[in-house]
């Protein structure tokens, strides 16, 4: 049986946006993507049903007999078992709802499940509902990731005498690391460095964290709990309850917190942004389907970044902003709490970043990392530009 993983549309809008460039199951949390959860749990790769034009790069099976699952659902074993128990004609709801189904043929973007046998749901599940719940339920989401990759394990041993390690039951490292004169404080938290990754001196790490494969945490970084650090990133300053999704930079000073940033990102040395508003009143977010502030009923938010987008030296994010994709961002002051995908500027004003010199610095951004930026990239980039700006 083939496992697609299908957007739910109101979902996916309520989580741009860092979904205008992936599926919604393409979204990390804990230390894998949760399309990488599923595939760990029914043990098949999963492929994706999302809008048509992300479809070209994340394309859907064809196959017949197909079990559709949630791609905002984070597996735990009594969905898992109730996912795999669904028959053909079943369909899986918590309420309102559509968690999973089990269809004979191909269903399309958006399908309805009214013809599917309905089966009820014994135990609530985890859905990502907007963007505070990557972050919200990212410390949460470390500890059960953890579990699962390191069990009948053995870590790899930190070596260096000059190490300071505690809790280390708790920690988990994979081959090829480097680990020089950091702390690894595992107490509040499992934490795990990936394959390759590396940890330089003077380096705080406090648990839940976790570094993906060939990251690095630059000189007297300091990592707070409830962080994950995606692969092939270069971090430093201090990051606290924050989500990054790969091969995105933020190598200096500076502070990030309660924040979510999306792949090929790069901060300037000494960005920061706030994470709590001088009053003390909930935080507010741009939503992409109302285009309205939303107020999340949170205290604590910091800055939604997508894929492609960069900040100069010294710039000051206020709490919560939200930051589309490719968006160059520079300048003195609090540059505005919305800024859409293809903006250049700053709080003196945003103009429109050419699509073409945008395109371009995509294509030698990833080609620096020996990633090949192609047609269906090129396709994605040209249909956000669409929506955004027109044209």
């Amino acid at each position: 049986m083939s496992l697609i993983l299908f957007d739910d549309p109101a979902r996916r809008t309520a989580l741009l946006p860092l979904t205008f460039t992936r599926p919604v199951a393409d979204l990390r949390v804990g230390i894998r993507t949760v399309a990488e959860k599923w595939a760990d749990w029914l043990g098949t790769e999963p492929s994706f049903l999302t809008e048509p034009y992300l479809q070209a790069k994340f394309p859907a099976s064809s196959k017949p007999r197909v079990l559709y699952v949630n791609g905002a659902a984070l597996p735990t074993a009594e969905l898992v078992a109730q996912v795999r128990g669904l028959g053909v004609g079943g369909g899986l709801f918590s309420g309102n709802d559509l968690l999973a189904v089990c269809s004979a043929e191909p269903l399309a973007y958006g399908f309805s499940a009214e013809n599917f046998r309905r089966v009820e749901t014994e135990t609530p599940p985890v859905l990502l509902g907007g963007l505070t719940d990557i972050f919200k339920l990212n410390g949460s989401q470390i500890a059960a990731d953890f579990e699962r990759l390191t069990a009948g394990r053995t870590s790899q041993p930190i070596a260096d005498r000059f190490t300071a390690v505690y809790n280390e039951a708790q920690i988990f490292v994979e081959e090829g690391t480097d680990i020089k004169a950091a702390s690894l404080n595992a107490t509040g938290g499992p934490i795990y460095i990936g394959r390759g990754a590396k940890v330089m001196e003077g380096a705080l790490v406090q648990g839940p964290f976790a570094l993906g494969e060939g990251s690095i945490v630059h000189l007297g970084g300091k990592m707070r709990p409830n962080t994950t650090v995606g692969p092939f990133c270069k971090v430093g300053g201090e990051i606290g309850t924050s989500v990054i999704w790969g091969f995105s930079n933020k190598g200096h000073e500076g502070f990030m917190g309660n924040s979510v940033v999306g792949a090929w990102c790069n901060w300037g040395a000494d960005t920061n942004n706030s994470n709590l508003k001088n009053d003390l009143t909930t935080v507010k977010l741009h939503h992409y389907g109302t285009g309205q502030l939303e107020d999340t009923g949170e205290l604590f938010v910091g800055l939604m970044m997508g894929d492609f987008s960069k900040a100069g030296i010294n710039t000051m994010f206020n709490t919560g902003t939200v930051c589309g994709v490719s968006v160059n961002v520079f300048g003195a002051g609090f540059p505005p709490k919305h800024l859409p995908s293809f903006s250049w500027g700053g709080s003196e004003g945003l103009t429109v970043y050419r699509l073409e010199k945008a395109l371009a610095v995509a294509r030698e951004t990833v080609s620096r990392r020996g990633i090949e930026f192609g047609e269906a990239d090129e396709a994605v980039f040209r249909e956000i530009f669409r929506r955004t700006h027109g044209g």
